[in-house]
C-alpha cells in the first residue's frame, strides 16, 4: 500500500514539474505573440528607412532606432569590459585561492549583491558615482554612458562571479591533484589546467551575466542622462546617452494607445527581445557542448 502511495505521489510531483516547464514556455510565446502583435504595425506606420535613422524625437515623428541601439550596446560593451575581468578573477580567488573561512563569507556576499535592486544601484550612482565622475574628469555632467557602464558592471559581476565559481568548484580534484603531482605550480595549474577545464562553465557565465546587462532598466535611465545621440566615437562614453529600455520604460506610460509611437516602442521591445533570446541561445549552447564534452570523456 505504501509503494503504491509513493508511485502516485511521484506521478503527482512529476505532472507539476511538466506543468510548470510547460507554463514557462507557453508564457514566453504569449510575450512574443504580444510583441508581434503590438510592435508589427509599426512597419506600416514608419517606414523601415525612418526606423534605420540617426534621430529618435517621436513628438515631431522622427523614430530613428539606430541611436537607441547603438547606446545600448555601448553601455553592454563597457560593462563588459568592467565585470568579465573582475568577474573571472573574483571567481578564481573564491574557488582556488581563499582560505575556506574566507570562501564562506565571500560566496554568500557575491549572492546577495546579486540580489541588489537595481534602482538602489542607480540611486547610490547619481548620490555617489555621476558626481565622482563630474568632478575627476572634469564633465559638463557624469550621468553619462560610462558612468552607467560602472554601474552594470557592478550588476553583472555577482552573476558572473557565481555561476563561475560553480564551474569551477565542478572541476574534479584529481585534474589538480595530477598537475601538482608533476611539478607543476598553483598558478599554473589554476590557469593552465583548471581554467581551462572549467571555460564552457565561464563562457556561459559571461553570457548571462551580458544578457542581464542587456536587459537592466531603471540603472541606465537612472544615470546615463536619456540622450538619444548617435554615438560615432569614443568620446560618446563620456556623453550621455539612451538605451532601448529606458526608452520603453520613460516613453510608456505616456504614449497614446495605438499611435505610430506606441507601436515603434513596441519595435524596440521586439529587437531588445531578439537580443536578448540570441544571448540566451548561446549561453546554452555553449553549456550543452560543455555536457556532450563531458560524456565523450566518461564514455
Amino acid at each position: 500500500m505504501s509503494v503504491n502511495k509513493l508511485k502516485t505521489s511521484e506521478i503527482v510531483i512529476t505532472r507539476i514539474i511538466q506543468f510548470s516547464g510547460y507554463s514557462s514556455i507557453l508564457f514566453v510565446l504569449l510575450i512574443l505573440f504580444f510583441l508581434l502583435a503590438e510592435g508589427f504595425p509599426a512597419l506600416i506606420d514608419v517606414s523601415i528607412k525612418d526606423l534605420l535613422s540617426a534621430r529618435w524625437y517621436p513628438i515631431e515623428k522622427y523614430f530613428g532606432i539606430i541611436p537607441l541601439i547603438l547606446g545600448s550596446l555601448v553601455v553592454t560593451l563597457g560593462a563588459s569590459l568592467i565585470a568579465v575581468p573582475f568577474g573571472i578573477l573574483t571567481a578564481v580567488y573564491i574557488s582556488e585561492i581563499a582560505p575556506k573561512w574566507a570562501r564562506e563569507i565571500l560566496k554568500p556576499l557575491v549572492e546577495l549583491l546579486a540580489g541588489l535592486p537595481s534602482v538602489v544601484l542607480g540611486f547610490l550612482g547619481i548620490l555617489v558615482v555621476s558626481p565622482f565622475l563630474r568632478d575627476v574628469m572634469n564633465l559638463p555632467t557624469g550621468l553619462t554612458a560610462l558612468t552607467g557602464s560602472l554601474l552594470l558592471g557592478g550588476i553583472a559581476i555577482p552573476t558572473i562571479v557565481s555561476i563561475s565559481e560553480d564551474a569551477l568548484n565542478n572541476i574534479p580534484e584529481s585534474y589538480r591533484q595530477g598537475s601538482l603531482a608533476l611539478g607543476v605550480t598553483r598558478w599554473q595549474t589554476i590557469w593552465g589546467v583548471t581554467f581551462p577545464a572549467a571555460r564552457s562553465g565561464i563562457l556561459t557565465a559571461v553570457m548571462l551575466g551580458l544578457g542581464r546587462t542587456i536587459g537592466e532598466t531603471m540603472t541606465v535611465m537612472m544615470v546615463t542622462g536619456n540622450a538619444p545621440v548617435l554615438p560615432d566615437s569614443l568620446k560618446a562614453l563620456f556623453m550621455p546617452i539612451r538605451t532601448m529600455t529606458a526608452t520603453i520604460a520613460s516613453e510608456m506610460g505616456e504614449v497614446a494607445n495605438g499611435s505610430p509611437h506606441y507601436h515603434v516602442l513596441f519595435f524596440i521591445g521586439m529587437v531588445l527581445f531578439l537580443f536578448t533570446l540570441a544571448v540566451n541561445v548561446i549561453a546554452a549552447n555553449i553549456s550543452q557542448s560543455k555536457v556532450k564534452r563531458s560524456e565523450r570523456i566518461l564514455s
